[in-house]
């Protein structure tokens, strides 16, 4: 009888200590497979990071083209307003003189109507 129990609760030892085993086994499993996914993730993240760094690259790239471009430009944007300016200043003078050459052409016309009229 002694025998009998004996073997039971070795058999129950051995079963428990196999169970225990193979919960073992899903922890390590479960531990591998989230260790791979956050290398994976990690490995992702590190990708991202690189485009980044390189879309940072070419956008310093095409700022200091821009700031060169805008660089050569402002001489010759500077010479057009200085341009436009004495063309409004000239058109400004252009409709004084035109204006007074209109009084002075309608007070001409007004006097030789009078002179035809005979009132002047």
């Amino acid at each position: 009888m002694v025998d009998a129990a004996l073997h039971q609760q070795m058999g129950e030892l051995i079963a428990s200590t196999r169970a225990m085993q193979e919960d073992l086994r899903r922890i390590e499993d479960k531990l591998q497979r989230s260790e791979d996914k956050s290398e994976e993730s990690r490995a992702k993240m590190h990708r991202r990071v690189d485009d980044v760094v390189g879309n940072v690259s070419d956008v310093k790239t095409s700022v200091a083209t821009l700031e060169k471009d805008v660089k050569e430009m402002k001489p010759v944007t500077d010479e057009v307003r200085r341009w436009k300016l004495m063309g409004m200043g000239a058109l400004g003078v252009t409709g004084l003189a035109a204006m007074a050459l209109g009084v002075t052409f309608s007070e001409a016309l007004k006097r030789i109507g009078m002179v035809i009229i005979g009132r002047g």
